[in-house]
C-alpha cells in the first residue's frame, strides 16, 4: 500500500490527515508487516480517522466494528437469520430434516457481522476495531482468533480462511487494560496530543477560513486548558469543534466574553467551565 514513511505522510495528508512522523512510520510498517495496529490515545485525537483515512488512501471499503458492554460473538461474528430459516422449513414441510438442514445453513441464510465481512472476499479492506476497551474480556479470545490466522470457523460451513487480509486497526481509550496477548499481535502506537505547530496545521487544513493569528490564538489557549486540572481536557476534535465556533461568530480576535461564551464547546462539564473561566489569563496565552 505504502512505498515509504515519506509515502505515508504526504498520501494520508492528501485526505486531510495530517501524521506526525511517528504516526506515519506505524503505518507503514503495520501496511509492510502485515501485523494489526493497536491505537491507543484519549479520546478526539484522531484514533479513528487515522483508519479513514488509510481506507481513502487504498480506496478500500472501511468496515467497522463499533464495541461496547455487550457485543458478543454474534454481534462480531456472524448469526443466522432465524425468520428466514422458519420461513424455510415451513414452506418444505413435506421434506426430511436433512434436507431441510442443508438448506437452512447455507450461504443465503447467513447474516455476515464486521468481522467475518472483513476477511471474506478478494476486495481491499479496512477493518477498524473501535473502542476495544469497550467491549467484554471474553471478546478479546474471538479476536485473538481471528487476528491470528485470520480465519474463521462456522461450524455448518466449515472455516473461512481469508485470500487477502485487511489492514486491521484497533482503537482503545484505555479505559480498560488489554490482555497481553492480544498486544503481542499487534504493533502499537500512542497517539497523544499534538504539538502547537501540528495543532495549527490541522486547524488551518480542517477550517480553512480562519485567519491564521486567530488560529494561532486558538491553539495556544486549548494548550491553556490542558495544563489545567479538569475533568475532561479539551482534545483535537474540540479545538476545531471552537475555530468553526469562532468562524461562525465572525470573531477576530480572543477576548474574555468570546471565550467565557463559547467554553462550553471546549469543555463538557459545568465545574471544568467554572475552573477554566477563574484561572485562564488571555494575557499570559
Amino acid at each position: 500500500m505504502f512505498t515509504s514513511v515519506d509515502d505515508v505522510s504526504a498520501r494520508l495528508a492528501a485526505t486531510g490527515y495530517l501524521a506526525s512522523p511517528a504516526v506515519a512510520t506505524t503505518v507503514f510498517l503495520a501496511d509492510r508487516l502485515g501485523k494489526p495496529l493497536l491505537v491507543e490515545g484519549p479520546a478526539g485525537v484522531g484514533k479513528t480517522e487515522l483508519a479513514k483515512a488509510v481506507a481513502a488512501v487504498a480506496q478500500a471499503r472501511l468496515v467497522r466494528l463499533q464495541c461496547y458492554e455487550g457485543v458478543d460473538e454474534s454481534r462480531a461474528l456472524y448469526e443466522w437469520n432465524h425468520a428466514k430459516q422458519l420461513l424455510r422449513i415451513s414452506a418444505g414441510r413435506d421434506e426430511t430434516w436433512d434436507e431441510t438442514r442443508t438448506d437452512i445453513f447455507s450461504e443465503e441464510f447467513l447474516l455476515t457481522r464486521p468481522l467475518l465481512t472483513a476477511i471474506r472476499g478478494d476486495d481491499a479492506k479496512v477493518l477498524l476495531i473501535d473502542e476495544t476497551d469497550k467491549a467484554d474480556v471474553e471478546v478479546e479470545g474471538l479476536l485473538l482468533e481471528v487476528l491470528s490466522d485470520f480465519q474463521v470457523t462456522v461450524p455448518e460451513l466449515g472455516t473461512i480462511t481469508a485470500t487477502r487480509r485487511p489492514f486491521v486497526v484497533l482503537t482503545s481509550n484505555a479505559s480498560r487494560e488489554l490482555s497481553e496477548a492480544l498486544r503481542r499481535r499487534c504493533l502499537f502506537l500512542h497517539i497523544g496530543f499534538p504539538d502547537e505547530e501540528l495543532e495549527r496545521r490541522i486547524v488551518g487544513l480542517k477550517v480553512p477560513g480562519l485567519d491564521e493569528a486567530l488560529a494561532s490564538s486558538v491553539v495556544r489557549v486549548v494548550g491553556a486548558l490542558r495544563a489545567m486540572d479538569l475533568r475532561k481536557v479539551p482534545s483535537v476534535a474540540e479545538t476545531i469543534d471552537w475555530a468553526h465556533t469562532l468562524l461562525a461568530l465572525g470573531a477576530e480576535t480572543l477576548d474574555e466574553t468570546v471565550v467565557r461564551d463559547s467554553l462550553g464547546v471546549l469543555l463538557k462539564h459545568q465545574d471544568d467551565v467554572l475552573k477554566a473561566a477563574a484561572k485562564l489569563d488571555l494575557d499570559a496565552v
